[in-house]
């Protein structure tokens, strides 16, 4: 093996005493530095995200696998992203994480990497920093937490917003929501439904990043940590064979990834975060791949918000395995994956345990799955739609638009009886773009204000610039591009102009005459500099539009494992 690890530790003289002899002080017998791959552990642990506060754990059990596989475990933090605490919201921070995951792993003696993924934004940011040093690298993600109970009902974190909901009506006590809250996250673990933790675990699956299985096992279970053993022990196999991330993340396997997400109705999120993974590794993809590579393959799995069930149920039905087997016909079987073996070889002989929580593609939960790419003078370079989450009778759709200038207008507005509201409105939320909230939170699925829920109103149509939770749901067009902050369209949409949805033909259209949006655009004044310092400000000068990815301008591609400067 040509060790990269060796340019620190098999050095002579006063270089190598000192890489070694530092090392030592953690009682490293001087056997470990003797030719065996170095392994680095990335580590997201964080009791600030409590998705994620298992991994230490979850670590000694990769470390076990390593020592067992000859090779020498060193484990390190990364700065981890929190969803349900982060303010103002965790996806600003992404591409911070992914700053700090590159050059961790290109500053240090490491031959090979795990990454230790679950909370939502911590899997795209360790896997983009990654991709952009390209080393030998396996995935094993948190896994989701036991279903929640409350009142004799499963539940998830797709039922916040149905809790949320009852609580404006009046419908539920507060005692009750006390109970609820209580019974909803009953142990260790991201999100129990499909949402974007989830929907990243099945990402990282789909493009062969991690050993067959990851995605579905509950963190609780004994099984997590074999796999992160196994994990820990195939890492050092895999820098034998010279097995960097290039060699598994080829074109074939993002369209892989595309189809597996239509298939398990994940996340509209999954969007911004494998456009940003596929400029990091240097794979052409375009937003339209999205509507391309879905079409066609029906929605399998039956998992809230989309459906029914957990991720709990997912695993006991076969998990993403059985999926890929579900729609193998739409794959592209022979992609290679991280256990050396290929798509075909991990999913063939796993057929779905059960069909009424993984069905066939001749009799699928839904026909309707995917992520649709809708465009018009709305949104030039696009904007998003889960249809599979959406009601069926709001996707061809003209309705006067409730336009809410920024979520502060939001928050005011929304549930004033003084509202000039009815169910065939369109809400409009701008400046919630990754420049204009900064972050792009995910506020897209708007409430449906009190007026309308006391008459009986579920679901309306929702447009903004922003992104939505993957735990959401409804008829929500998401990540308007360009964004309003920068002078797109949405800018210069006010109350009572009429959109046009039509999501079967691809179309979100503002209703307004060339004249009037003239007019209207000769008083467009933009204020992009309320912040002149720090990682915001660089965030707000460099980030790019959400059809892109929202990654940083500059740190497209990658520079590779090179150090170029030496110390000492």
């Amino acid at each position: 093996m040509k060790l990269r690890s060796k340019e620190w530790f098999g050095r002579k003289g006063k270089d190598g005493f000192i890489y070694r002899a530092w090392m030592k002080n953690q009682g490293i017998p001087a056997d470990m530095f003797e030719g065996k791959p170095v392994i680095g552990i990335c580590n997201t642990w964080s009791e600030l995200t409590p998705c994620n506060a298992h991994f230490r754990d979850l670590a000694e059990a990769v470390k076990k696998g390593v020592l067992e596989a000859g090779g020498f475990p060193v484990e390190f933090p990364v700065m981890s992203l929190g969803e349900t605490l982060m303010k103002p919201t965790a996806m600003l921070f992404r591409n911070l994480a992914s700053m700090d995951v590159e050059e961790s792993i290109r500053a240090n003696p490491i031959d090979g990497v795990v990454l230790l993924c679950g909370c939502d934004k911590t899997t795209p940011s360790l896997v983009m920093g990654a991709c952009s040093v390209d080393l030998p690298t396996l995935v094993v993600s948190g896994g989701a937490m036991l279903t929640g109970k409350f009142q004799g009902k499963d539940i998830g974190t797709s039922d916040v917003w149905r809790f949320a909901d009852a609580s404006k009506q009046g419908t539920i006590t507060e005692e009750e929501m006390n109970q609820a809250e209580a019974g909803m996250c009953r142990s260790a673990g991201h999100c129990a439904v499909m949402g974007t933790a989830s929907s990243m675990a099945s990402m990282v699956e789909a493009l062969g990043l991690t050993l067959p299985g990851n995605a579905a096992i509950p963190a609780v279970d004994a099984n997590r940590k074999v796999l992160a053993r196994m994990s820990g022990r195939r890492i050092v196999e895999m820098i034998k064979e010279d097995l960097k991330m290039s060699k598994i993340l080829k074109r074939e396997a993002f369209e892989n990834a595309i189809m597996v997400n239509a298939a398990i109705g994940g996340s509209t999120n999954f969007a911004i975060h494998l456009m940003a993974i596929a400029g990091r590794i240097g794979v052409e993809l375009d937003l339209e791949d999205f509507d391309k590579y879905s079409k066609g393959v029906p929605l399998v799995a039956n998992l809230q918000p989309s459906g029914k069930f957990f991720m709990e149920d997912l695993y006991y039905a076969g998990g993403i395995p059985a999926v890929m087997n579900s729609i193998q016909k739409f794959l592209n079987t022979d992609a290679l994956t991280v256990n050396g073996k290929t798509i075909a070889d991990n999913c063939s002989n796993q057929k779905s345990l059960n069909e009424t929580v993984i069905s066939t593609i001749e009799n699928p939960f839904n026909p309707l799955s995917g992520i649709v790419v809708l465009k018009g003078n709305l949104c030039e370079n696009g904007a998003v739609i889960k249809p599979s989450a959406a009601t069926p009778a709001l996707m061809k759709h003209t309705g006067k638009a409730v336009v809410f200038e920024d979520i502060e207008d939001y928050k005011v507005k929304i549930d004033s009886l003084d509202l000039d509201v009815d169910e065939n409105s369109v809400l409009v939320l701008k400046n919630v773009g990754p420049k204009g909230y900064p972050g792009m939170p995910e506020v897209g699925n708007m409430g449906i204000p009190k007026k309308l829920l006391d008459k009986g109103v579920v679901d309306m149509v929702r447009i903004s610039d922003g992104r939505m939770s993957g735990t959401g749901f409804g008829t929500v067009v998401l990540h308007i591009s360009p964004e309003s902050a920068v002078g797109g369209m949405l800018a210069f949409v006010q109350n009572g102009d009429m959109i046009e949805l039509d999501v079967e033909a691809r179309q979100l259209n503002l209703l307004v005459a060339d004249e009037e949006l003239a007019k209207r655009k000769q008083n467009l004044k933009l204020d992009l500099n309320k912040y002149t310092r720090g990682y915001c400000k660089l965030y707000v000068d460099h980030v790019e539009q959400s059809h892109l990815g929202a990654d940083l301008d500059f740190l497209k591609g990658g520079s590779g494992s090179e150090v170029l400067r030496d110390s000492h």
